[in-house]
């Protein structure tokens, strides 16, 4: 059975962490929230979200492990020292890892983004350039680095397309999803609502 884990920390993005969960349960995938460090996490636009669960070894356990960004949250995961220690290992073990907007600041810092083509929102790449110079940097909308098992993605608007590529990288078929929630209309007629 596929299982992601989505990690909130106190001042995520919570439509990016919730905007994953809502898909692959959609899709019937195992997808818990995971709080950094308690059960209750107060969302950047202070949201309140109860999580399934708080971060534990069973991290290591999950076939994805996915951070939404929000720069406080982001710099709630980079400096946690346990998740650090449990998402070295899940990439040491050659495991999924993804994050968006300000969160690839975290992995970045881990060494996970070391080679590995990823993006993140504009004007965090100058802190994961820092931390992983030999990383290659991307403006796309979504970033899938099958090698580096790295999924990246940019920001609030950015979180739909980053939950069907998260469901994609653990090869679900989203097919029929993307035409039910209306994504595939978003995308042909975007334009016209601009």
């Amino acid at each position: 059975m596929t299982k992601v884990a989505v990690v909130f920390a106190d001042g995520c993005e919570e439509v990016e962490g919730l905007s994953i969960i809502d898909v692959l349960r959609r899709l019937n995938v195992t997808a818990d929230m995971v709080g950094l460090t308690q059960i209750e996490v107060s969302g950047d636009h202070h949201i309140k979200l109860t999580c399934d669960k708080v971060v534990d070894d069973s991290l290591l356990d999950y076939d994805l492990v996915a951070f939404p960004g929000g720069k406080i949250g982001a710099e709630n995961l980079r400096d946690n020292a346990k998740l650090r220690s449990l998402m070295v290992k899940r990439h040491k073990n050659g495991q999924w890892d993804a994050a968006m907007c300000a969160a690839p600041i975290a992995l970045a810092r881990y060494g996970i983004l070391n080679d590995a083509n990823y993006t993140c929102y504009p004007g965090f790449d100058q802190q994961t350039k820092k931390d992983a110079p030999t990383g290659h940097f991307k403006e796309q909308i979504t970033v899938t680095d099958k090698q580096h098992k790295v999924l990246t993605s940019r920001g609030p608007a950015t979180a739909w397309a980053f939950a069907y590529a998260i469901a994609e990288a653990v090869g679900i078929d989203t097919a029929a999803l993307k035409e039910g929630m209306l994504y595939n209309y978003l995308a042909d007629n975007i334009q016209a609502s601009l």
